[in-house]
C-alpha cells in the first residue's frame, strides 16, 4: 500500500481555534455540569408545555422511578404548593437523549 503525504495550509481566523471532537464534547458536557433548570428551561429543552412533560415523561411509572430524587434519581419532585420542580441539568439532558424513543413513541 502506498501512501501520499501533502501539507496544506489552512488559514484560521484569529477569533477561532481548532479542537478536536473529543475536547468538544467535554465542553458541551461541561456547560450543563452543576447547572439545574427549572420547569420552564425543561419546557424550552423538550418544546413541550408543562403538562405534557409530567404526563409523558415525569409521572409515568417508568421513568419517575429512575427520576425522583427520593430514589436516587436527578428531578425535584415538589411535595407542596410553593416548591418548584428543579433538574438537574447534564443527567436530565442525557436522559432525554437516551429516551427520546421511548418518551415521543
Amino acid at each position: 500500500m502506498q501512501s501520499l503525504s501533502v501539507n496544506i495550509n489552512i488559514p484560521v481566523p484569529a477569533d477561532s481555534v481548532i479542537i478536536t471532537k473529543i475536547e468538544l464534547k467535554e465542553l458541551k458536557k461541561l456547560q450543563l455540569t452543576g447547572v439545574y433548570w427549572s420547569m420552564k428551561d425543561l419546557e424550552k429543552r423538550v418544546n413541550r408545555k408543562s403538562e405534557w412533560i409530567k404526563e409523558n415523561i415525569l409521572y409515568p411509572t417508568r421513568f419517575k422511578k429512575v427520576l425522583d430524587a427520593e430514589n436516587g434519581g436527578f428531578v425535584f419532585y415538589p411535595k407542596s404548593k410553593g416548591q418548584t420542580w428543579s433538574f438537574q441539568a447534564s443527567k436530565m439532558a442525557k436522559f432525554l437523549d437516551e429516551n427520546f424513543d421511548r418518551i415521543f413513541a
